[in-house]
């Protein structure tokens, strides 16, 4: 009599409390399968969203296109010789030349 009997399983509250951790891990399991899938699903699409620019860019001779931006009616080149160059999106006329400076200090 010196041993006790070997208990059978886990106490009821324990069964209750490991029930509800599987429960959490399986759900949290199948919501990051979901933010996986909308992400997969839906970041192509956002990607395509945006407005197309014109076919034919003709920037002046001797400028390179570092960097490109759009609005609503215009587009935005920024050029390799620190310029910004502001077109028409309709007519793909200059709107604007605009001289990116070094900070004065």
């Amino acid at each position: 009599m010196d041993q006790a009997p070997a208990p059978d399983g886990l106490p009821p509250s324990l069964r209750f409390l490991k029930g509800l951790v599987i429960t959490l891990t399986l759900t949290m399991i199948v919501g990051v399968i979901v933010v996986v899938a909308v992400i997969v699903t839906r970041m192509p699409q956002m990607m395509r969203s945006s407005a197309p620019l014109p076919a034919e860019i003709t920037l002046p001779d001797g400028v390179r296109a570092q960097a490109v931006t759009q609005g609503g009616d215009w587009y935005a080149i920024v050029t390799t010789d620190d310029r910004i160059l502001i077109f028409d999106r309709a007519s793909g006329d200059l709107r604007q030349e605009v001289k990116i400076s070094a900070p004065s200090r």
